[in-house]
């Protein structure tokens, strides 16, 4: 998906994550220009986008008659890799029935291992 287009669809989401998203799109599309010398800012692509586990900080909730509980504050890594250039065609989706020929061929080149 193009740079442009990923900006837009989390334009109109009202999660917190999108907007965290967008902001380092926003980032990652300047930096591309400023640092690594892309020429055109919207010739960019989004080739790979992750999340990460962060650290987890414990910390204690108190509760009535002495008891307590153990909240955890997460936070997490964002990753992104934006590649310069038209992005590539999308794979057109596999039928059931190609799935299916596919799942018999690999059951009919299956061998028994220590046979005769």
């Amino acid at each position: 998906m193009s740079i442009d287009q990923a900006i837009a669809q989390l334009e109109f989401d009202d999660k917190k994550g999108a907007k965290i998203m967008k902001e380092v799109l926003l980032e990652a599309q300047e930096m591309a220009v400023r640092n690594h010398h892309v020429e055109y800012k919207s010739n960019l692509y989004v080739a790979d986008s992750f999340s990460g586990k962060g650290t987890y900080l414990k910390r204690i909730r108190y509760h009535g008659r002495g008891r307590f509980g153990i909240m955890d504050k997460v936070h997490c890594h964002y990753f992104v890799k934006l590649v310069e250039g038209p992005p590539p065609p999308k794979e057109k989706p596999i039928t059931g029935f190609q799935q299916a020929t596919e799942y018999v061929q690999k059951l009919r080149n299956r061998t028994i291992i220590h046979s005769l």
